[in-house]
């Protein structure tokens, strides 16, 4: 049986990370955003009381794109759920396993967020990032580490999220876990990122000898096709081969402009270096829309979801309509991953594959960065977009204190080569060694003391019109 639990307290702080170059994605150019942190308490039965962390940024414009919002107002409804999570979770005063406090949770925080108009997306950010400080506790209280941990079903995931699994397959899924001893970083070029010559995508102090890119699209066909010729002509001097996979973050308004796009790709002759290293799609075309699609004949190339990942079944939805992968990211749900992780491996015959890819929404050294790898790293997931050190100088406003805390414990994933401490990045990869600690991915904690109380969330009705 999975040890049981019940919640003391959480508490939510932020610290602002300013970018050091602008990363435009979409229809937002971000230069600066708050990171969140989690700090809970729980008592664990016959083991005791621990403290669990996580953290995130507070990414604006991504979990709602509705334009009618400003870039604060999306960021503002993702503290909203993060104060609407933490009271749904703190009035289940039973002892339970990790996986049922969330379940008993979750529709009731996507039925009260949607009263305040908040979409189902950002909505499970704050269990999201709630589960994973209670994750870390437990481990914490037990003695041992998100590898093992998961392994045995620490936290008791069953089938009652699921429709297509039961618990037994789960269970059976997290038991043949072997964790990955290194990831591959997927290098990300936003829109505004220099292509060509010092500081561009094939500069290796930019993209730290990373083997898999990660190319943002516009949504503009012809304009997207132009900049993909320029890119595959500068890769193409990177003296070894390589990957890629293309995100558009639903700027492709519908299946005829991405139509477009693709009949380039697959005729163009220019287009043929990045053609015939394509990995994947993601997330063409706005969830609304992508929802009510079947990608018909385009299915012949691999496309997956994100943003249009916003529920428990969006797999099991998105498969007939031709998708193939889905994303996992931690800020999203790590129980969602894994249970995804578990369908595509279920699916997967010699006839079809079907695969979870691992993307960032620039998770930031220290916490956030580490538990992302580990789950990804457990998930068997080869490669995954890091971008938290490309756009933000190392440990950003962190502490030094703080910094070195992190790089002490984890000296296979950060050093300081002269100019402060950074991710450490070995021949295009992230070791993964010093994550099987105590705990989720992490020896140590922030320095709560250096980091202020979550700010306060605007009403829709305070901001100015």
């Amino acid at each position: 049986m999975p040890p049981r639990l019940k919640l003391r307290d959480i508490a939510f702080f932020e610290r602002p990370v300013p970018f050091a170059r602008p990363f435009r994605f979409g229809a937002i150019t971000i230069s600066a955003t708050p990171q969140l942190f989690v700090r809970v308490e729980i008592e664990v039965e016959g083991k005791g009381v621990a403290v669990g962390a996580s953290a995130e940024l507070l990414v604006p414009k991504w979990f709602d794109k509705r334009p009618e919002l400003s870039p604060a107002q999306t960021v503002d409804e993702l503290r909203r759920s993060l104060q609407i999570a933490r009271q749904l979770y703190l009035s289940e005063t039973g002892f339970r396993p990790a996986f049922g406090l969330h379940a008993s949770c979750i529709s009731a925080q996507i039925k009260a967020c949607a009263d305040e108009n908040i979409p189902a997306l950002a909505a499970a950010y704050g269990p999201a990032e709630i589960d994973k400080a209670i994750l870390d506790a437990l481990l914490r209280a037990v003695g041992t580490s998100f590898f093992e941990g998961m392994a045995d079903n620490i936290a008791g995931i069953d089938g009652r999220m699921s429709l297509d699994l039961t618990g037994v397959d789960i269970a059976a899924f997290l038991k043949e876990r072997a964790p990955l001893p290194r990831v591959a970083i997927r290098h990300t070029v936003g829109l505004d990122d220099q292509i060509e010559g010092e500081g561009g995508v094939a500069d290796a102090r930019e993209s730290a000898g990373a083997r898999y890119f990660k190319l943002k699209l516009s949504g503009n066909p012809e304009a997207d096709a132009s900049r993909l010729v320029q890119i595959g002509k500068e890769l193409g001097t990177l003296g070894y081969d390589y990957s890629v996979s293309l995100d558009a973050n639903e700027q492709y308004a519908d299946l005829a402009a991405l139509r477009a796009l693709i009949d380039q790709l697959d005729r163009d002759a220019a287009l043929r270096p990045i053609a015939a290293r394509l990995l994947y799609i993601e997330q063409p075309m706005p969830r609304d829309i992508t929802w009510q699609t079947a990608l018909g004949s385009l299915a012949e190339r691999a496309f997956i979801i994100d943003e249009a990942d916003d529920s428990y079944d969006a797999f099991l939805k998105m498969r007939p309509l031709g998708y193939r992968g889905i994303s996992s990211k931690s800020c999203k749900g790590l129980y969602k991953s894994i249970l995804n992780a578990t369908r595509a491996a279920r699916w997967t015959t010699g006839a079809e594959t079907f695969f979870v890819t691992g993307e960032d929404l620039t998770c930031q050294a220290g916490l956030a960065v580490q538990q992302d790898l580990a789950l990804g790293a457990f998930l068997g997931i080869t490669h995954a977009e890091r971008n938290g050190h490309h756009y933000v100088d190392g440990f950003g406003e962190t502490p030094l204190a703080e910094a070195r805390a992190f790089a002490a414990a984890h000296p296979d994933l950060y050093a300081d080569a002269g100019q402060g401490i950074r991710l450490s990045i070995h021949n295009g990869d992230l070791l993964t060694g010093s994550l099987n600690t105590t705990g989720f991915a992490t020896s140590v904690h922030p320095d709560w003391s250096a980091l202020r109380p979550l700010e306060q969330p605007k009403s829709l009705q305070e901001y100015p019109a």
